[in-house]
């Protein structure tokens, strides 16, 4: 007795050339068809990411500047430290790395919670604000976070959110990347590993 495939889909008895091609391409895939699927697999969408990592720098403790911080920090363990790498120059490299991830506009950026750059039209500024560092005054050298708004247009809509902080809490993390909506998974790990190269993430 032949056991039969439940999935071997059984040649047509009726002879159309239609049911034929039907039959050949769900018994033997051309490459085209393997192709698209490949394609497919290649499109996949990641949605609303949530990412932290810090640098390959030195981290050095702040000594709490009161007797109440130092007693909250030795209970929580959990004091400030400031990062050994220049804020500006980091923010550039994140901002290029948007740029490979094909975010194209920039809507605003915040240091230190006063905003220093902001648009309110789609605009594709992305490249202009790197090669143009107007927006950096020494108020924003002096600075010690940095936060990007971007829009990605490619294929769809979303908005990634960067923040870079010099000084933070011992249990946070330098960098905090969210990226509401949707964006290709080659592109995500286009703009991490642009990251991983220049900056140095430590997950």
């Amino acid at each position: 007795m032949t056991v039969q495939n439940p999935d071997f889909k059984q040649p047509p008895w009726v002879q159309s050339p239609s049911e034929v091609m039907d039959w050949i391409n769900a018994t033997h895939p051309s490459k085209r068809t393997k192709s698209k699927k490949h394609e497919a697999s290649r499109e996949r969408v990641l949605r609303n990411l949530h990412v932290r990592f810090d640098l390959n720098v030195e981290q050095k403790k702040i000594p709490p500047s009161t007797i109440i911080s130092k007693f909250v920090t030795m209970i929580t363990g959990n004091g400030f430290v400031e990062e050994g790498f220049e804020l500006v120059p980091t923010v550039e490299l994140v901002l290029r790395g948007l740029v490979k991830a094909k975010f194209k506009n920039i809507v605003k950026i915040v240091v230190d919670e006063k905003t220093v750059y902001h648009r309110s039209v789609d605009h594709f500024d992305l490249r202009n604000t790197i090669d143009d560092l107007s927006w950096v005054t020494p108020d924003v050298q002096r600075g010690t976070s940095v936060e990007v708004t971007a829009k990605l247009k490619e294929g769809m809509k979303s908005i990634a959110l960067v923040k870079i902080m010099k000084i933070h809490k011992e249990k946070d993390h330098a960098v905090d990347i969210q990226i509401k909506g949707g964006i290709k998974e080659e592109l995500y790990h286009t703009f991490l590993n642009y990251l991983h190269e220049k900056l140095g993430l430590i997950m």
